[in-house]
């Protein structure tokens, strides 16, 4: 097998970008040496400082375990941070809580627990193996999988009978029962992820999605030059995320200008699709993808008005919620899952026209509106999308969950 993938990926690397190359190789590497994947078989316990209440089982993204004492929590995906606080408010509570990765596919319980706390990934197949009073919760972090494989390939779909151009899907997600096994939900979205799963009666808890990052407003932004400058800031996934609706729209709009910033030359087919709206078309720039940490996010930020991200599925857009930190006008869709009422715009049908409109609308509002949303935004953001305020909202919501459920010791 080694030898076959081998000669498989030099017969197409003169057509292969290095870093989808690299990707397969890493996967190649994952399926096949034990080594590599040795965290996604640990099992990490962790025990209370008081004699234990009971047990916990988390299987969610177990990288943030494992970092040295001292080294950062990275901010490219909010798991890093959130499964260890997750874990760290059972044990506040004084639970043991046994930690797996949420791609472990041997792990098999040995003991009771009191409540199990999973995503989507693995809960399927442990759910069952738990003992009867084991109180499920499950953490969702994206529209339900019909919902959100659907929307993707009417996107895909659009972009046939538009454009004539067919690419792959990126973001599809695997079937899952997990909500239908679950007796609580933890929500990372709104009232529109939560309308997802309602055909369930179970009772959903909305958290909000917790940014990594905390800029300072920007007091000497001029607002006046940036009226027509907007953004799309997104990850993988291009079509599901809108890039093709927003480069469509500022094409057709040259006295309004358009950055791009994410991982576009991860999709080789996007990029042949659009690559004269990405690189030959006067008034957008395409960035690539930029490191939100680093001073060059925030003079982007600086140099726009706005963020136009029309993706068409998301639990909570965390790239939304990025940009309403750095002080940007939201223009997203419903399917964002964010409540910008007040200073945001928000696209019920995602149309070319729509957004057309709702550009123009932004742009035209006068100095004062601009700066009051804008300013709006970011002291929304600070006040529900923090760390902190996770951490809050998820202890009141376990602890309830406790005080209202019997034998949970």
């Amino acid at each position: 097998m080694p030898q076959r993938f081998l000669l498989n990926m030099i017969r197409r690397a003169k057509n292969y970008r290095l870093g989808l190359l690299a990707a397969e190789v890493k996967l190649f590497l994952l399926n096949t040496l034990p080594a590599v994947n040795k965290r996604e078989r640990r099992l990490i316990s962790l025990k209370p400082s008081t004699p234990a209440a009971g047990n916990v089982l988390l299987a969610y993204m177990n990288d943030g375990f494992f970092l040295k004492p001292g080294e950062p929590v990275p901010h490219h995906h909010t798991s890093y941070w959130e499964a260890p606080e997750i874990a760290r408010t059972f044990l506040e509570l004084g639970y043991h809580v046994d930690v797996i990765d949420e791609n472990n596919d041997r792990f098999v319980p040995a003991k009771p627990y009191a409540l199990f706390v999973s995503n989507r990934n693995n809960f399927d197949r442990i759910a069952p193996m738990l003992n009867p009073d084991c109180v499920k919760i499950l953490h969702i972090d994206s529209a339900h999988w019909l919902f959100h494989n659907s929307a993707g390939y009417r996107r895909l779909q659009g972009l046939q009978q538009r454009r004539g151009f067919v690419l792959r899907p990126r973001r599809s997600l695997q079937p899952s029962f997990a909500i239908e096994q679950a007796d609580h939900a933890t929500v990372l979205g709104n009232a529109f992820t939560i309308g997802t799963y309602r055909h369930v009666n179970k009772p959903f808890h909305r958290l909000p999605v917790a940014s990594p990052l905390l800029y300072p407003w920007m007091e000497d932004k001029d607002l006046e030059a940036r009226r027509r400058s907007f953004l799309w800031l997104g990850s993988g996934g291009l079509v599901h995320k809108g890039l093709d609706l927003v480069l469509d729209v500022f094409a057709d709009m040259p006295d309004y200008q358009l950055t791009v910033c994410g991982p576009v030359t991860e999709e080789p087919d996007f990029t042949r699709a659009y690559h004269k709206e990405l690189y030959q078309t006067p008034n957008i720039r395409t960035l690539g993808w930029i490191d939100i940490a680093s001073p060059q996010f925030l003079e982007i930020a600086r140099g726009c008005l706005a963020l136009v991200y029309p993706s068409c599925s998301e639990g909570q857009s965390t790239s939304v919620v990025t940009c309403l930190h750095a002080g940007l006008i939201p223009v997203i869709s419903y399917e964002c899952g964010l409540d910008v009422a007040g200073f945001g715009t928000i696209l019920r049908e995602c149309s070319i026209a729509e957004i057309k409109a709702a550009i123009r609308a932004i742009s035209s509002l006068p100095r004062e509106e601009l700066a009051r949303r804008s300013r709006q935004a970011w002291e929304y953001a600070r006040a529900t999308h923090t760390r902190e305020a996770f951490a809050q909202e998820y202890r009141k919501i376990i602890s309830t969950i406790i005080g209202t459920t019997r034998g949970l010791a």
